[in-house]
């Protein structure tokens, strides 16, 4: 719609006349210019005056509408892991702590799903766009803690001396870590969801930002201890525990070793793309959070990675049910505890 404007001005002095002609044309500006963060945050609560109808997809908070093959792939995938660790987890109640996480991290990855689904139908969609920022921000955290958990069996079957730390300390610092990084997201993600202004927005950001940092930070901690335990091992290795022996050189221990290091690889991989995402913010200058080959290449395949080889390799099958677990675990803390005091 336009608006026109046009006036003619004249007048005559002796012998001489002037006439001024004025015309104007006066058009008000496309509803397609390029946002702002303030658009693209009213974009996030109310969608503005943007709907499929009125706005291409590229004015969407993400900038594309999600890869329905790839989406359904990824939903598929976690939902038959997590029912895989639920059988595996009643067949064999060996860990019962590592099938309660990576049951919860499924079941958050399969509603972050759906949300993009959503997504799918709708890019402008408000409840697509704040479950998938939440669930699949802090999902991974569970797949985290039952890598963190497994440390502490590792330890007493290879052999408590040769740990910097007490083998159940490792449960008690990393997942009390774990758990703090997952509040973090989940606050984060909360006040970021329901935000009544573009200052709000960007808190819930800085502490989802802050949960997926504390995440790396332990992550890198987990992996430079458990490395460092895995060379004194290696240094060590004429004096390992005797009475594991058999489990230690069996074929399917030592394939859920290197799928543990796999899974740790591919959530630390992850965790260091979603600070990048996030730290760039809401903008539409963001290009990591504009591109969904980098989502589907540094988040989706590392962490469906990480399900996978967890469940195909599971702890369950290598370590003692959980009361024979127990009377190792006093036997091998306690010989620990006798040698640090001969020490």
């Amino acid at each position: 719609m336009s608006h026109s404007t046009a006036f003619v001005v004249s007048f005559s002095y002796h012998h001489y006349s002037v006439s001024i002609n004025y015309s104007s044309e006066i058009t008000p500006p496309s509803p397609h210019i390029t946002m702002d963060a303030h658009h693209l945050f009213r974009r996030l609560n109310e969608n503005g005056d943007c709907t499929q109808a009125t706005c291409p997809v590229s004015d969407s908070i993400y900038g594309y509408r999600p890869n329905l093959a790839a989406t359904l792939i990824f939903l598929i995938l976690f939902a038959v892991s997590g029912i895989a660790y639920a059988v595996q987890g009643y067949l064999r109640p060996t860990t019962r702590f590592f099938t309660i996480v990576m049951v919860l991290g499924a079941i958050s990855e399969v509603l972050g799903y759906v949300a993009k689904m959503l997504l799918w139908q709708n890019p402008f969609s408000n409840t697509g766009f704040k479950a998938t920022i939440v669930l699949l921000t802090f999902a991974p955290a569970f797949y985290a803690a039952g890598i963190y958990y497994t440390l502490k069996h590792i330890c007493l079957t290879f052999g408590a001396s040769f740990s910097r730390l007490r083998p159940k300390w490792y449960t008690w610092i990393f997942i009390s870590s774990d758990i703090f990084s997952i509040l973090l997201q989940a606050v984060g993600g909360a006040v970021s969801s329901a935000s009544p202004n573009l200052a709000v927005l960007s808190i819930g950001s800085d502490i989802m930002i802050a949960g997926l940092v504390t995440q790396v930070v332990t992550l890198v901690a987990f992996g430079i201890l458990a490395a460092d335990y895995a060379l004194r091992v290696y240094r060590n290795r004429a004096h390992l525990n005797p009475a594991t022996a058999a489990l230690r050189t069996s074929l399917r221990f030592r394939l859920f070793l290197a799928a543990l290091w796999i899974a740790y690889l591919g959530i630390l991989v992850r965790c260091c793309y979603r600070v990048a995402e996030l730290a760039g913010g809401w903008t539409g200058s963001n290009r990591i959070l504009k591109e969904e080959g980098l989502f589907i290449g540094l988040d989706s395949v590392p962490v469906g990675i990480a399900a996978v080889v967890l469940n195909v390799w599971h702890p369950g099958w290598c370590f003692p049910r959980e009361e024979e677990q127990r009377e190792v675990n006093e036997k091998v803390e306690g010989e620990a505890s006798d040698e640090e005091a001969r020490v």
